[in-house]
């Protein structure tokens, strides 16, 4: 058998030396998009020391799913923070700062940290915003229809397999309806997309004394 020539390399050394290529750079590939990645965490992170701002939501979101450690995610300081949001243009700046803050999906960690009712509640709460904010706005047919879909998200809240209700997701919507008008406009659509009457689901949901309190939150307004 001829003897290798220097310089010349058999078949499986040749595959040996082209795997362990690849894995060099696989691995320099990983380590250099990693570094770009902290990078880009740490510049949107100093963004969230200002209030308000598309990073300074994205990074409270996180902390509500966190609760500080403890079992379980602070709904309620989801749906504050997403009340806080003006638009849909702002939301999804939102969305695009948690990525670059955890390399997360928002809308995946909402899903997998919220049950079906309480998901469905934080859509409705953007989807009534406008696409753009331009200021105060007069309420509108889209506002009215969130509310009811809210309401209903409530109403089919669940403990595991056990059916409940989300007193203070119905609070959160009866705070926010300005007027007792709106409220009776309110019923209205949920009536038309739901086919039940808002009050008398509402007397089913509620204990009795919980009823009066709720209903006195809409009574005390203009």
């Amino acid at each position: 058998m001829a003897s290798i020539r220097a310089g010349e390399f058999t078949t499986k050394e040749k595959i040996q030396y082209g795997l362990l290529g690849i894995v060099v750079l696989g691995g320099a590939f990983i380590l250099v998009r990693n570094l770009v990645r902290q990078t880009r965490s740490n510049l949107e992170e100093r963004l969230t020391l200002d209030d308000g701002n598309a990073a300074t939501f994205a990074k409270q979101l996180k902390m509500a799913f966190e609760n500080d450690g403890w079992p379980g995610t602070d709904e309620n300081a989801i749906r504050e923070v997403l009340r806080r949001i003006a638009s849909k243009e702002d939301f999804k700046a939102v969305i695009d700062s948690y990525q670059r803050l955890y390399n997360e999906s928002l809308l995946r960690d909402m899903k997998d940290e919220l049950t079906t009712s309480e998901y469905d509640e934080m859509l409705s709460i953007i989807s009534a915003k406008p696409d753009r904010y331009s200021g105060p706005q007069a309420l509108s047919a889209q506002q009215y229809q969130a509310w009811a879909r809210r309401l209903k998200a409530a109403f089919d809240w669940s403990y595991g397999l056990f059916p409940g209700t989300d007193e203070e997701a119905i609070k959160a919507v009866f705070l926010e309806i300005p007027s007792q008008a709106a409220f009776q406009q309110v019923a209205t659509v949920y009536r038309a997309e739901f086919g039940n009457d808002l009050v008398s689901d509402l007397k089913s949901e509620l204990e009795f004394w919980e009823y009066g309190s709720m209903m006195k939150i809409i009574t005390d307004k203009p």
